[in-house]
């Protein structure tokens, strides 16, 4: 994406990416907190119900369309699979598992965005850097799970609960995978008939707003938590005034903060810098989510741990790799760096000359532009929310 003609301030930049790297960080380990107080599905109902219900009536009082029947079960079966399938797996396994383990491995979700992506499959399996980063994915992957397992403070029901929380982990992960490559080839099968119908029905078909499909998306996740919480017992046996201002300020932290303020956070930016500048959220948020459990939690950030992440990352790097190689930023680094050399070695009087050579065929239409830069298919743009 490019810049729109009117370009936010840099502090406005500054603070939007300050939001999605920390706060989205900070989701795992305040998880991890509420569930000193909350049942898992009670947790995951009341934070959705409430980002949902709020951020639906944002977008009524913007007077945004808010129903069109098509796109809302589109964003109900994205939101199932999405904000219930790998939110409910993610807040489940937090129960038995460090928030920083769980962060690490849905940074990992990269593995299966490669593996399932059928239409990718030779694009991806013809690239060294995609597979080496996909071995480098199951290695890193395979040394948290030994970690967990095997490690020598470990007791038995420990081990295999843990073992039982990384395999419903990594399962939830697949599900935000297939999830999000549904709704990534449903929109393009969308296109694709729109433009093989255009000559016969000129008219836009209309869609709603990325805010409104979110908030449906938040309203069922919230919805199937809440079902499961009525079903297991867990809201007959919860009791609200139980649960202590700390442990609520963690879950209005969870609605506003997580999955409200960040993701509109995440929305602007994509509007207003490249995707895959955007995109580095991924490697951020695990590190977030490390330092916090090391000073505020009585986990123990282990040597392998931070390994395992450092492994985990840069094979998140090297799946991305081809992507990053031909985003705008690198280009234009490339092109800087070019233009640095040649004046050096250039005489002064040829100077003026070579910068007009270097800018030439420097700006590109929007339309163009806007195809160079759209956001990888392999980070979780609402994996936090």
């Amino acid at each position: 994406m490019v810049k729109d003609t009117s370009t936010p301030a840099a502090s406005t930049i500054i603070f939007a990416y300050a939001v999605v790297y920390v706060v989205w960080g900070s989701t795992f380990f305040f998880i991890e907190k509420a569930l000193h107080a909350f049942p898992p599905f009670v947790l995951g109902s009341i934070r959705f119900i409430i980002a949902g219900t709020l951020l639906m009536g944002y977008c009524y009082l913007k007077g945004y369309k808010i129903y069109i029947k098509k796109a809302v079960k589109d964003a109900a079966f994205v939101g199932f699979l999405l904000l219930f399938i790998d939110m409910a797996a993610i807040i489940w396994s937090e129960q038995y598992i460090s928030s920083a383990i769980v962060s690490i491995l849905s940074a990992a979700t990269a593995i299966w965005f490669i593996i399932l992506d059928k239409p990718k499959w030779k694009e991806n399996f013809s690239s060294i850097t995609t597979i080496l980063g996909l071995a480098l994915g199951f290695m890193g992957v395979i040394m948290l799970f030994a970690e967990q397992i095997f490690g020598p403070a470990s007791a038995t029901t420990e081990s295999e609960n843990k073992l039982t929380a990384m395999i419903v982990l990594t399962l939830g992960t697949i599900g935000w995978t297939v999830g999000s490559l549904w709704s990534k080839y449903s929109k393009e099968r969308s296109k694709a008939s729109i433009k093989d119908n255009a000559e016969q029905s000129p008219a836009k078909e209309e869609d709603l707003n990325v805010m409104v499909k979110t908030a449906w998306q938040m309203v069922v996740a919230g919805t199937a938590f809440t079902t499961v919480a009525l079903v297991n017992g867990e809201y007959s046996s919860f009791d609200p005034s139980s649960v202590s201002i700390e442990y609520w300020g963690a879950m209005v932290y969870l609605a506003l903060m997580g999955s409200i303020l960040a993701f509109s956070c995440y929305i602007f930016l994509l509007q207003v810098r490249p995707a895959t500048e955007v995109s580095t959220y991924a490697y951020v948020n695990p590190i977030v989510a490390l330092i916090l459990v090391h000073f505020f939690t009585e986990h123990e950030v282990t040597k392998m741990q931070i390994i395992g992440l450092a492994v985990v990352l840069f094979s998140v790097l090297l799946m991305n790799w081809n992507l990053y190689q031909d985003s705008s930023l690198l280009r234009n680094y490339k092109r800087r760096r070019k233009i640095k050399k040649l004046r050096h070695m250039a005489p002064k009087s040829s100077i003026p000359r070579i910068v007009e050579v270097a800018e030439f065929g420097k700006r590109k239409p929007k339309k163009e532009a806007d195809n160079k830069d759209k956001p990888t298919d392999t980070v979780n743009p609402e994996q936090n929310i």
